[in-house]
């Protein structure tokens, strides 16, 4: 895309102040973690693009360079601009003097090398196979070539196990030659999170991560636990150890290695490493640069703040007292005991805190839809980088706090079942006297620098007026100023692709390639879930069936119902008089998953059969939905992409 003619305003006269006392009280002469980015820095390749087989840019570092030239940005709040010039950190850095590594700055995340006896145990995999394979790669060229021996994969994100298949062989994985080491449910939640709301989930992210915005002062920056998401192919396979102790031990390819599980934490599925031998914690993302996301905006599970305080508090008693590195998958190591102390207790005190003092308030009556206005850090982790908020925010972690404990409704009825923003703005711009008096009332807040109050009524003008595009501008104008001025990436990113697409249109979402055995991950179950999901409840009202579902190629048999516009489904049972039994191997449905064939043309070359009086998989044909990630969110912004190719 060409973006010479992106409208982005300067920052206002309320923006520069807000930046200037950011930098007057936070304290930027604690420079501790400029020395530790660097430190045991080895050697950097020539170019920071890495390229897939095709040619396209799946990673690129020299986009973000604008950070490294020493200007302050009033259009980047100043702390977030610190974050995001740490995270220009490239290439391989030494964290224990031979023995561990590690890349960072060729993914989102960072990959970790370990000298075992007889080759490299790698912890983590980034989020796709070309990043992975140019880190490994890297390391090999610079240190010279060893065999992967191990791989451990820390949690059940993405951008952790996503270029495994670049790391390992899935032959040498299944004949034991190389183990694949994760935590106990690894799979089940790798596939799962993403998979039920998945199509939701990826436009949000556009916001979330700012995927379609041009990196520059006035737009992309950061994504603070490292620069942005690669747009490679994913991978995923089967691990061969699960870790499901709270404390284990594993002698890794010669390394003793104590696991520390941390379900539902950072993530549903997670451990800590100790390496004792090397004195070194590896912290998975339960402790980074940043303090995470209680709820994260692209949607997910509503994290526990004060269990994972717990498992902090855990891992700084266990192994934080002896501890001399504590490396992590995401932004730096820190070095030295009294410091790796000092920020895990920084970040455990800020995840209780939030905890805490959000159900204080809300004991006190303070709601959900006022606690993000209520809630503050303590000064004193203010003054603690460590504990701030560059990926998850104050605003939106204390309203999952509450939303976690009691839900969503502030308790008073008007809000209980409200009007849809569509049938309610009419009304609300009726009153306001039109759309001539909104802008007006709206440019003169946001020439005193009221951009929430201009929010409030623009966002009513541009849900009742769609086609507005002088009200969409404004609206785009006042969200810019508020993206300015966010700590948070997050809220910035999220700030900022709204305004874009008020200005542009919706330009698509950027959606990273997912290989074939990210599908075949999908248990049956999984796939019948996912089925329902994608059902039309209006169109199986008024149908009804009962199926033993039988796949003899790996001796599993599901009952299937479909009643009251809802298919089930429970593995291990049969009815004795269904209206069908259907038998098709999981081999051949997983060609159906891929596209290679359809359930058509499995029943039709008798290797799917059907016996009873109806065939289960042609009545949910016809109602079945295939979600877009295409779908509107701001007003008025769909199919109206402005910008030249």
């Amino acid at each position: 895309m060409n973006f010479a003619n992106q409208k982005s305003k300067c920052p206002s006269k309320f923006t520069k102040a807000s930046q200037q006392a950011q930098r007057e009280s936070l304290p930027f002469a604690d420079r501790r973690d400029y020395d530790e980015v660097q430190k045991g820095f080895v050697a950097a390749p020539e170019s920071r693009q890495i390229l897939a087989e095709d040619g396209h840019v799946v990673w690129d570092m020299e986009s973000y360079d604008f950070l490294l030239d020493g200007t302050e940005f009033d259009s980047i709040h100043p702390s977030l601009q610190r974050q995001a010039t740490l995270n220009m950190g490239y290439g391989l850095f030494e964290v224990v003097p031979d023995r561990i590594w590690q890349v960072r700055g060729f993914d989102l995340a960072n990959i970790s090398f370990v000298k075992g006896n007889s080759g490299w145990i790698i912890i983590d995999a980034l989020t796709c196979e070309e990043t992975a394979k140019a880190s490994l790669d890297f390391i090999n060229t610079t240190l010279g070539h060893r065999p992967v021996s191990a791989l451990i994969i820390t949690h059940s994100h993405v951008d952790h196990f996503g270029g495994m298949r670049a790391i390992v062989q899935e032959a040498d994985v299944k004949s034991g030659k190389v183990p694949v080491i994760a935590p106990e449910g690894f799979l089940e939640h790798s596939v799962s999170e993403n998979v039920y709301a998945g199509n939701a989930m990826r436009r949000r992210s556009n916001y979330q991560y700012g995927n379609r915005l041009p990196h520059s002062p006035v737009c992309h920056v950061d994504q603070s636990i490292g620069k942005t998401s690669p747009r490679g192919t994913v991978g995923l396979m089967a691990p061969s150890r699960l870790v499901s102790a709270d404390i284990e031990e594993i002698s890794v390819d010669g390394v003793k290695m104590v696991f520390h599980n941390t379900p539902g934490t950072e993530a549903p599925a997670e451990f800590n490493i100790y390496l004792p031998e090397f004195k070194a914690f590896m912290a998975a993302e339960n402790i980074c640069a940043t303090i995470h996301n209680i709820y994260t905006l692209r949607g997910a599970l509503v994290r526990d703040p004060l269990f994972w305080s717990k498992k902090i508090n855990e891992a700084l008693y266990k192994f934080g007292n002896e501890a001399e590195v504590m490396f992590t998958v995401h932004s730096w190591p820190r070095f030295g005991n009294k410091r790796i102390q000092e920020v895990m207790r920084a970040q455990r005190d800020t995840y209780a805190h939030l905890n805490n003092a959000v159900l204080y308030y809300a004991n006190k009556g303070v709601t959900i839809n006022e606690i993000h206005n209520v809630y503050h850090l303590p000064e004193s982790l203010k003054q603690q980088w460590a504990a701030h908020s560059y990926h998850g925010s104050e605003k939106h972690n204390s309203r999952a706090v509450i939303n976690r404990y009691l839900g969503y409704w502030d308790c008073n009825p008007a809000t209980l079942a409200p009007l849809s923003p569509q049938e309610s703005a009419p009304l609300y711009v009726e009153m306001m006297g039109g759309a001539a008096n909104i802008q007006t009332r709206a440019t003169a807040l946001m020439l005193d620098g009221q951009y929430l109050l201009a929010v409030e009524i623009l966002n009513k003008l541009v849900y009742a007026e769609p086609n507005n595009q002088e009200a969409k501008d404004l609206l785009a104008d006042a969200f810019e100023q508020l993206g300015y001025q966010q700590e948070s990436t997050s809220l910035r990113n999220s700030y900022l692709a709204a305004a874009f697409e008020l200005r542009y249109g919706f330009l698509g979402s950027p959606l990273t390639a997912v290989s074939s055995s990210t599908i075949l991950a999908m248990t049956t179950g999984l796939w019948l879930d996912y089925l329902a999901i994608c059902i039309d409840p209006d169109k199986a009202a008024d149908r009804r069936f009962t199926m033993n579902l039988i796949t003899p190629d790996n001796n599993e048999r599901y009952v299937v119902e479909l009643n009251n516009a809802t298919l089930t489904n429970i593995k291990d049972f049969s009815l004795p008089t269904p209206d069908a039994t259907v038998e098709i191997n999981r081999s051949d449905l997983d060609s159906v998953l891929l596209g290679k064939t359809t359930l058509k043309d499995l029943f039709m070359s008798g290797k799917a059969k059907v016996d009873g009086a109806v065939n289960p998989f042609e009545i949910l044909q016809g109602m079945l939905t295939t979600f877009s990630p295409d779908f509107e969110i701001m007003p008025g912004t769909q199919g109206t992409n402005k910008l030249v190719p």
